[in-house]
């Protein structure tokens, strides 16, 4: 598996329309983009101080499919126009791991 993780801090002029349109965009990508498995994203939920924003994780089941993910026109369409105006800071990681649980993990 191959997973993408995505962390934001947003600028305090981002409304909270603009911050539903964008949830609501981020919403209908699994159904446009059959490479994504798993699709999760939210708001932080301000237990820390300091903590980014938003948070978008998505599954693959390899490096193709995340790229075909991050170049697909709708994904693309929605970052530069729903979220990148918006964004002062932006953390990400693409890492792959093994879907069966380790066994020092319980299931």
């Amino acid at each position: 598996m191959f997973r993408h993780v995505v962390m934001v801090r947003f600028s305090e002029d981002m409304t909270d329309e603009q911050k539903d349109a964008l949830r609501a965009g981020l919403g209908r990508l699994p159904d446009v983009i059959p490479e994504i498995r798993t699709y999760r994203f939210g708001d932080d939920v301000r237990l820390n101080e300091g903590n980014f924003d938003f948070v978008v994780t998505a599954d693959f089941d390899d490096a193709g499919g995340y790229l075909a993910y991050r170049d697909h026109p709708d994904h693309r369409k929605l970052v530069e126009g729903l979220m990148a105006p918006f964004v002062i800071k932006r953390a990400a990681v693409q890492f792959e791991w093994s879907a069966a649980l380790p066994p020092d993990l319980p299931g």
